[in-house]
């Protein structure tokens, strides 16, 4: 009985959707839908646009007092250009697909704001090369996407490069990079630089299959 009310609700509440408006004409309902869908894209789009802001990357302490301290004190921050590369510059693709799905994998990070996951210094820093390595991941996966947003390999200016940095790009250039990308070079460039530990993990390790001494 309950389930027969039920669908008798659905079916009329449908067939009343559908049903043609006595009180309003066709265009004008067509106008009004229109800025409504105006408005609400407007402001979908305004939220995106504020959730990329520096102001709210670094609104919570985990960001404010671990990442955002050493990006800081990074060349993106500061430098002699002038010119400022933010959170969302290295981390939000520009094009919009990837923007979205950027935001959906984004949202589990409120799960672990609630539960506290990272809420101290400590338990960040344990985190730390973790979660660098996955961003080291995905920055390869894409071939650096982000980066190249600011710098283009074919408008750089190789003779005022060191050698080392001269001879990486022209290999980029050319092709023959082997395919690196930028991150595998420039790890650490804006946040910690957690990667050298591990190099310095590599070299024990070498050093113990080489017969050498052990920690």
């Amino acid at each position: 009985m309950l389930r027969e009310r039920a669908l008798q609700k659905l079916i009329y509440l449908w067939q009343a959707f559908w049903r043609p408006s006595q009180r309003y004409s066709v265009g004008f309902l067509m106008i009004v839908g229109f800025l409504a869908g105006v408005i609400y894209w407007g402001g979908f789009n305004w939220a995106i646009e504020l959730s990329n802001t520096e102001t709210f990357c670094i609104a919570c302490h985990e960001m404010r007092d671990n990442v955002y301290e050493t990006y800081t004190k990074s060349i993106h921050y500061n430098n002699a250009s002038g010119v400022r590369a933010i959170c969302s510059d290295c981390h939000v693709p520009k094009q919009w697909r990837y923007k979205m799905l950027r935001k959906i994998a984004a949202s589990k990070e409120i799960y672990h704001k609630l539960m506290g996951t990272l809420d101290t210094s400590e338990k960040f820093e344990a985190k730390r090369l973790e979660l660098a390595q996955r961003v080291w991941k995905d920055m390869q996966e894409t071939d650096s996407r982000e980066c190249r947003n600011c710098h283009q390999m074919t408008a750089m200016a190789l003779a005022n490069q060191s050698r080392r940095a001269r001879n990486q790009h022209d290999s980029a250039v050319v092709g023959v990079a082997d395919g690196d990308t930028c991150i595998d070079c420039h790890k650490g460039i804006a946040h910690k630089a957690v990667h050298l530990d591990l190099e310095d993990e590599e070299d024990i390790l070498e050093e113990e299959d080489d017969g050498g001494f052990m920690m």
